[in-house]
C-alpha cells in the first residue's frame, strides 16, 4: 500500500482560520501586522520560501517589507538593514534567510534582531528562552511546522521512538526539543553518527533536516513509519526542489510522508504569519 502523502496546504489553512479573528481584532485598532523580510540573493530554497510567505501573509492581511540585498553585500550592511527595521514601529516582525553567506557571523547578526520581533527565533534570547521552556520567545517556524502537522493529521508523537537527522539551531534541535516537550524519545543524528541506517531504521517518527538530497535511501526506512522532511535543495539535474529522503522509494514503504515540494513550507510559512500577529499583539500593549 502506497504512503499518505502529508500536504501542508490543508494544515495552513486551519491554522490561518484561527489567525483571521486575531487580526481583526488588532486592525480595529488601527494595527496592521508587519513582517519585515531580508533577504540576500536568489538562492531557489529561499525564494521558495519567500513566495509561499508572501501569499500567506497577504492572503491573510499581513503586511510586507521586503529588502532584497546582493548576494556580495557585507555584514555591516546587512546589519544596518536590520537596524532601520528594529527601529521601524510598523515593522514587528524582522525573518532573514539562512545561511548567510561565508564569512558572516551567524550569532552576531541573530542577536541585532530586536527580541520582540525576533519572530523566527534565532537569537539568542529567543533561543534561551523556548529551551528553557519559557513562555516568551518564538521558537523556530520549521521546528514548530513540525509538530503542527503531526497534530493536524492526528500523528501519534508522545511515547514515540523519534529520529532527528540534523543538528543545527535552525532546525534540527529545536525540532528536538519539541519533540521531547510532546513526550517522544528523541535521538539526534548527524554528520558524524555512526551507524545511520540502523538508527534511523529503528524509528517509529523521522525528521530529516539536513538540506541534503538523498539524505536517506530505501535502506534507511521500513513499514510503518511516519516520516518528515523538512529538506528543501534545487536538484540542477532534475531541475526541481528536493528533499532530504529519496521519495520515490519512500513512498512504497513508510506509512506517510511529507511532501516535498507542498508539505512543510507551507505550515511554517502560516507559523511565521502567527508568530508576526503575536508580535503585533504584545507590541500593541505595550505601547
Amino acid at each position: 500500500m502506497p504512503a499518505e502523502i502529508l500536504k501542508g496546504a490543508p494544515v495552513a489553512e486551519a491554522l490561518s482560520e484561527q489567525l483571521k479573528t486575531r487580526i481583526a481584532a488588532l486592525a480595529s485598532k488601527g494595527v496592521t501586522p508587519c513582517l519585515g523580510m531580508i533577504r540576500i540573493g536568489e538562492r531557489e530554497g529561499d525564494l521558495s520560501y519567500e513566495r509561499s510567505a508572501s501569499r500567506r501573509c497577504e492572503a491573510l492581511g499581513i503586511a510586507l517589507r521586503k529588502v532584497v540585498l546582493d548576494a556580495e553585500v557585507t555584514q555591516d550592511e546587512l546589519l544596518a538593514a536590520i537596524d532601520a527595521m528594529n527601529r521601524d514601529r510598523s515593522v514587528h516582525g524582522i525573518l532573514f534567510f539562512r545561511p548567510l553567506p561565508e564569512g558572516m557571523d551567524p550569532r552576531l547578526v541573530g542577536d541585532a534582531i530586536a527580541p520582540e520581533k525576533d519572530v523566527d527565533g534565532i537569537g539568542s534570547g529567543s533561543m534561551a528562552a523556548v529551551y528553557a521552556g519559557l513562555e516568551h520567545g518564538f521558537f523556530p517556524c520549521t521546528a514548530q511546522a513540525v509538530i503542527e502537522m503531526l497534530r493536524y493529521y492526528a500523528l501519534p508523537i508522545c511515547g514515540k521512538r523519534a529520529v532527528v537527522v540534523g543538528r543545527s539551531l535552525v532546525t534540527g534541535r529545536p525540532a528536538a526539543l519539541l519533540l521531547l516537550r510532546e513526550h517522544a524519545t528523541v535521538t539526534v543524528c548527524h554528520t558524524r553518527t555512526q551507524d545511520l541506517q540502523r538508527i534511523v531504521s529503528e524509528a517509529e517518527l523521522v525528521v530529516t533536516a539536513t538540506g541534503c538530497i538523498n539524505t536517506l535511501t530505501e535502506e534507511h526506512l521500513r513499514p510503518g513509519q511516519i516520516v518528515i522532511d523538512i529538506g528543501l535543495t534545487y536538484d540542477e539535474k532534475r531541475g526541481r526542489l528536493c528533499g532530504d529522503v529519496d521519495h520515490e522509494a519512500a513512498e512504497r514503504i513508510v506509512r506517510c510522508i511529507s511532501a516535498v515540494p507542498g508539505g512543510i513550507g507551507a505550515v511554517t510559512s502560516t507559523i511565521l504569519a502567527s508568530h508576526v500577529v503575536e508580535a503585533a499583539e504584545a507590541q500593541t500593549e505595550g505601547r
